[in-house]
């Protein structure tokens, strides 16, 4: 095996994504991992924490929600702030070329009690990571905490809209129109 071979995460995560797929992901090791993306065991704990984590990419997530959140126009509403951190996990995360892989992986954590509960935690980081971005922006605490859940909530149905491999949409329009749907039926409860 190489050194250094780029794309190595991504390698990792599509070897990870066919291994849980044909085995199962408790029964899939990290060995094993490593060695269907070609690399070593080391070159996956320098990627990965732990096996799991192959699925949900650390806190870059997190970080992008609050960047986007930070970089909208300074009198953005919260929610226009919002849709701005959307769209620009959608530049950077959510291209068409990973869609595929997207729907994957949805089903292999829908497959496996573990992964939801990690799915469910990743989200409320994220749902923290959005309220202390829109607090920064001096939105009242309560506001921020309204939003940011209605965020997580717009991005977790936007990334199930969007990783279905028959939509064609950007994932920023899918996550505009769906923080719109958000709105408009909050409005009616």
């Amino acid at each position: 095996m190489a050194r250094w071979q780029p794309n190595a995460a991504e390698r990792l995560t599509v070897a990870a994504l066919e291994l849980f797929e044909e085995r199962g992901y408790e029964s899939t090791t990290v060995i094993e991992i490593a060695e269907r993306a070609g690399l070593t065991k080391s070159t996956f704990f320098r990627h990965f924490q732990d096996k799991r984590e192959v699925l949900f990419g650390g806190g870059a997530m997190a970080g992008l929600l609050a960047e986007g959140i930070a970089g909208a126009p300074a009198d953005a509403t919260p929610f226009e702030a919002l849709a701005h951190a959307l769209d620009a996990v959608g530049r950077e995360a959510f291209h068409p070329a990973r869609r595929e892989l997207s729907a994957r992986r949805r089903a292999v954590i829908a497959a496996n009690p573990e992964l939801r509960e990690r799915e469910a935690l990743k989200g409320l980081d994220l749902t923290a990571s959005m309220t202390d971005a829109l607090k920064r922006r001096g939105v009242p605490e309560l506001t921020s905490c309204v939003a940011a859940e209605l965020g997580a909530l717009a991005l977790k149905i936007a990334y199930e809209r969007w990783s279905d491999t028959t939509n064609g949409d950007d994932f920023g329009d899918v996550a505009r129109r769906t923080l719109s749907d958000l709105r408009a039926a909050s409005a009616l409860c």
